[in-house]
């Protein structure tokens, strides 16, 4: 029997394998708008599925995991980030531990005109980089899982996460934003492109980064 409703849809994919398998690019998904977020779920259903999500996330590993990339057309997301990596690399991307958090029905604007360019990736685009120019500094509105209304200013790298992981509930992929001739394969990104910032890339590969984070 086709599943034809998104409780019929999340009970199937709970019901299967753990860790969750991940949508890659290609699957149609990725590509449409997903639903808000009002309700189309029990509360046990609701932690459930934010449970399950979190075990994908941490499993892959990743910061941050949308609705669409375990094949659920519903505006939520969750994100954690333990902000590893040296503290030369962390001040640079202004990169801080986030705890676990819950977003249905996030939406963002940027707060200024400031904008930076870094190496991103992507659990649905497995094995690749290649370096986005995004807002620095970003209001978020939404709601937790309680639906406790959400508005907040993220900056540095978690406002890049929170950017991502919208972004996906908007059928938008990193790649779409990316400048494409710093595309990189994960193994040169480790062994080339290690540095704080992406200038050496820039300057070996050809593109542009914005003005407040010059090649040089």
């Amino acid at each position: 029997m086709p599943i034809t409703t998104i409780p019929d849809l999340v009970d199937s994919l709970l019901s299967g394998p753990h860790p969750l398998p991940i949508v890659s690019a290609g699957d149609p998904v990725l590509r449409r708008p997903a639903e808000p977020y009002d309700g189309q779920l029990s509360e046990d259903q609701l932690k459930a599925l934010i449970e399950a999500m979190k075990e994908t996330m941490h499993a892959a590993p990743g910061v941050g995991l949308a609705g669409p990339q375990v094949g659920v057309p519903l505006r939520i997301a969750v994100i954690e980030d333990p902000a590893t990596g040296s503290e030369e690399a962390r001040e640079a991307m202004g990169r801080v531990p986030q705890p676990f958090r819950v977003l249905l029905n996030p939406r963002y604007e940027p707060v200024d005109g400031t904008r930076v360019g870094f190496y991103e990736g992507c659990l649905s685009v497995p094995g690749w980089h290649a370096v986005v120019a995004r807002p620095e500094r970003v209001r978020l509105w939404g709601q937790d899982e309680t639906g406790r209304e959400l508005s907040e200013e993220f900056a540095g790298w978690p406002a890049r996460i929170v950017q991502h992981e919208t972004d996906h509930l908007n059928g938008t992929i990193y790649l779409d934003r990316a400048e494409l001739r710093s595309l990189s394969t994960s193994e040169h990104v480790i062994e080339r492109w290690n540095q704080p910032r992406p200038s050496a890339a820039a300057r070996a590969l050809g593109f542009s980064l914005p003005p407040e984070e010059p090649a040089r």
